[in-house]
């Protein structure tokens, strides 16, 4: 052979050899990147996370969330660190076994034995492989049980999206649990107090207060039932029997002397008491204890319980950022049952500020009657109509203006109302031409509509948020319903008990809208659409309980039945 040849083929050799150890040494480089806390970190698989939960089917329903956590983490066990269970582990056990504050049982979280095993685990003194597959059994039974509590926990037991018969159509409560899980294991940050294990609105926490409070009154026997006898009511001036159960009742734990006559007056002070739990349960502040007073007095606590802890479910299924960060930080809070409006905002504007909201404005509102209700939902708020024509829903026609137009041919004209084309430009049709006694919800091709004016039944100005239930906020003519205290008498939509005041709030960022300029379109009469520069968030929500500024408890009657629902799913 030619030596040059052999040469050559050294020399080609060589370079190859070096090659190889170039990217040897490198790759020994990149696994000291990695971090030597990986180096020796026991792993599982996705084999025996499937077995683990074809062995128990309780945690089934989170199996899409403990493949994704484990296979983020190259299914690295997640609850141990230099072969000791992380401090975490200690205080996610102990939440469990005080979870029925937050109204849950801590039954349902215990499906494995989870403190047994990591006791089991603490007797071992070796490492060996019977350690290492107890230490793979107690990581994925942690995750899995975690996954099974904060899907309770944070977003409710419920899923109000596959409960149809609950009616919330609420925007859904999207958490990443298994970014919340990297959360609590220090693996990443959050604005979010996940690191406490705690609840993501403040609503909800005093809520949650209240629950420990009522139960430590049925701990004590709950609270005397308030008997009247034969009096019908009693009031301010009274004596009787009966005040002594109305006293035990207001204040359960203070001593009442069935001996001193004193105690079966019905004095200033007791009034007092009474009007205000009538405002706090949403009743005729009067003082006089009879009828739906006396009825709500006699709710045992363990109703009152159930009622809060339906309220705090509801609380779950509230997304966990109420305004988008896209919007300036202010919403608008219609709690039904309530008959209330609010709008809350953070000062400051900032989109990082969840949970400092303020309310800045309160007012009355009137709701659906039981057989209009009122949607639950949340939307975005985008115009405001000034002197705003009022589009009567063919239902409305076919059931009311049918039948009163056929007693009256000149009912329209009363009203103020007219027959117009559906389009862009409406033409007004002669009403007489229409065939009304075959004139049917599903079966007119025209719009009844009533002319902007002060008779209008949407008043002078309507707040527009387009929705599939075709609901909205408005003014009404009708004023006078706002002194009622049970407030239930629309077709569904939401009128409002200060529309001027609402429409300012909402247009302060377009100073060309101030209130004079408003009066004057509504003078005019002509409607005018106000698109506003950026949409508010709105919320129509249904809580029968909550809890107040200054801590106390409120309670109002299930209007609509949704609590009813809400019970026999949670407690059936």
């Amino acid at each position: 052979m030619n030596p040059i040849y052999y040469f050559t083929r050294l020399k080609y050799m060589a370079g190859f050899l070096c090659l190889l150890l170039t990217f040897g040494c490198n790759s020994g480089s990149r696994d000291n990147l990695a971090g030597n806390e990986d180096k020796d970190q026991i792993q599982t698989d996705s084999v025996y996370v499937q077995r683990f939960i074809n062995q128990k089917q309780e945690f089934k329903d989170h199996a899409d969330l403990m493949f994704l956590f484990y296979r983020e983490r190259d299914y690295r066990l997640a609850w141990f660190r230099d072969d000791k269970l992380v401090p975490e582990t200690e205080k996610f056990l102990e939440t469990i076994n005080q979870s029925r504050k937050e109204g849950l049982e801590p039954a349902n979280y215990k499906i494995v034995d989870v403190e047994g095993m990591i006791q089991k685990l603490n007797e071992m003194k070796t490492k060996d492989t019977a350690r290492v597959a107890l230490q793979k059994q107690i990581d994925v039974a942690l995750t899995a049980t975690y996954f099974k509590y904060a899907s309770d926990f944070y977003t409710g037991r419920l899923d109000p999206n596959d409960e149809t018969n609950l009616e919330w159509n609420v925007k859904q409560n999207n958490i990443k649990l298994h970014k919340v899980l990297q959360t609590i294991l220090k693996e990443r940050e959050s604005t979010y107090p996940y690191y406490e294990f705690e609840a993501l609105h403040d609503g909800y926490v005093q809520l949650r207060s209240a629950l420990q409070k009522y139960r430590a009154l049925q701990k004590q026997g709950g609270w005397a039932k308030v008997e009247l006898g034969n009096r019908k009511s009693i009031k301010v001036g009274d004596t009787a029997q009966a005040v002594l159960s109305l006293r035990k009742r207001l204040n359960p734990e203070a001593a009442v002397d069935v001996n001193n006559p004193a105690h079966r007056q019905f004095d200033t002070n007791l009034e007092q008491q009474v009007k205000v739990f009538q405002q706090l349960h949403g009743l005729d502040p009067d003082g006089v204890v009879g009828g739906k007073t006396l009825e709500t007095l006699n709710v045992p606590v363990e109703s009152r319980i159930d009622q809060i802890m339906v309220n705090m479910e509801r609380w779950r299924w509230i997304p966990k950022r109420l305004v988008p960060k896209s919007l300036d930080q202010k919403f608008i809070w219609v709690n039904i049952p309530e008959y209330k409006l609010y709008i809350y905002e953070d000062p400051d504007n900032d989109p990082e500020a969840e949970r400092k909201y303020k309310k800045t404005m309160e007012m009355k509102v009137i709701v659906g009657k039981q057989m209009h209700s009122t949607p639950i939902f949340s939307d975005k708020l985008e115009y405001v109509v000034v002197a705003p024509y009022w589009n009567v829903p063919n239902s409305i026609v076919a059931n009311e203006i049918k039948p009163a137009i056929l007693r009256n041919p000149s009912y329209l004209e009363s009203q103020n109302m007219e027959v117009v084309t559906k389009e862009k430009e409406p033409k007004v049709i002669d009403a007489s031409s229409i065939d009304w006694e075959n004139v049917t919800e599903k079966d007119f091709p025209y719009m009844v509509r009533q002319k902007p004016g002060q008779r209008n039944a949407l008043g002078t100005i309507k707040f527009l948020f387009p929705n599939e239930f075709a609901v909205y906020l408005h003014d009404t003519p009708a004023g006078q319903l706002f002194s009622q205290t049970e407030r239930g008498f629309s077709h569904g939509c939401v009128r409002v008990e200060r529309p001027m005041n609402l429409a300012t709030y909402l247009l302060q960022d377009m100073p060309e809208w101030n209130e004079s300029r408003i009066n004057e379109t509504i003078e005019a009469g002509e409607e005018t659409w106000i698109t506003l520069p950026k949409k508010v968030q709105v919320y129509l929500v249904y809580f029968t309980s909550w809890v107040d500024e200054k801590g106390n408890v409120h309670f109002r009657e299930d209007i609509y039945g949704h609590d009813k629902k809400l019970e026999n799913e949670l407690f059936s």
